[in-house]
Formats: structure tokens, C-alpha cells, sequence
């Protein structure tokens, strides 16, 4: 049914669980996997500025990556590992279009009837109302 799953992640074990989520939906459905990490911009920057921040902190995601891969997804399973910079929810929005993604596959935060209005700012949230394919929502 989904032939290319997309897992956002921000390397938090929220996004840890939910890759795991991802992997028993690729296991079954014979999936590919993009497991996906954006680092932020600073608006109104040119990259250049800020170069070495930003390559530090994409030598610390590979790692990252590398290491959920190893201990996270079994090797029978297809994975794709993608770092961009940029806005988050937006180069998720972009990747899952310019790529053809089925299914994105996010953590989410906990909606409480105490703060009703908390969550909805979120990137899930946004990214939720606004892909063009099917998202799934993990708590």
C-alpha cells in the first residue's frame, strides 16, 4: 500500500518511537523509508554567515542518523537518509512532493483539554493540514 514512507525526525526518542512505527509499515508493505532531517535557517540570512554552524551541526545529524540505522532499522529494510537546511515544515512539504512519499509518518505533541490551543502551532500540526498525501500521527 505505501511503497515510500517519510520519518521526519529531530533525533528526540519521540522520533525514535515513531521510526520504529515506520519500520514495522515498511516491513510489511516492503517500503522505502526516508528517514529526514532538517536544520533550521535563520530567516533573512545567507547561509554563508552562518556556514560553520550550520556544517557542524549536519556532521552531528549524519552521525545521528547513523546511528539509528545501525541499532533502530533491520538491514532487510530500505532506508534513505536525507539532510536539508531550510524551514522544517516546509522542506517536509517540499520533499514529499518532489519525491512521490505515500505516507509521513511524525511524532506529535498531546493535545490537552487544559490548553486546547497548545498543540496546534505545531510543525505535525502544519504538516498534517497541509501535505498532499496521507500523514500519521504518532503519540
Amino acid at each position: 500500500m505505501f511503497e515510500k514512507i517519510l520519518v521526519p525526525t529531530d533525533f528526540s526518542e519521540k522520533s525514535r518511537s515513531t521510526l520504529n512505527v515506520a519500520v514495522k509499515m515498511a516491513d510489511c508493505n516492503s517500503a522505502v523509508i526516508y528517514l529526514f532531517h532538517v536544520i533550521e535557517t535563520i530567516a533573512d540570512t545567507p547561509f554563508e554567515e552562518f556556514s560553520e554552524f550550520y556544517l557542524r551541526l549536519e556532521r552531528r545529524a549524519q552521525s545521528r542518523m547513523k546511528e539509528w540505522m545501525e541499532h533502530d532499522i533491520e538491514p532487510s529494510i530500505a532506508v534513505e537518509p536525507r539532510i536539508v537546511f531550510g524551514s522544517r515544515y516546509r522542506e517536509i512539504l517540499k520533499f514529499s512532493e518532489t519525491h512521490g512519499i505515500d505516507l509521513i509518518v511524525m511524532h506529535s505533541h498531546t493535545v490537552t483539554p487544559q490548553d486546547p490551543a497548545g498543540g496546534w502551532g505545531t510543525i505535525s500540526y502544519r504538516v498534517a493540514l497541509l501535505a498532499k498525501c496521507p500523514v500519521m500521527l504518532v503519540k
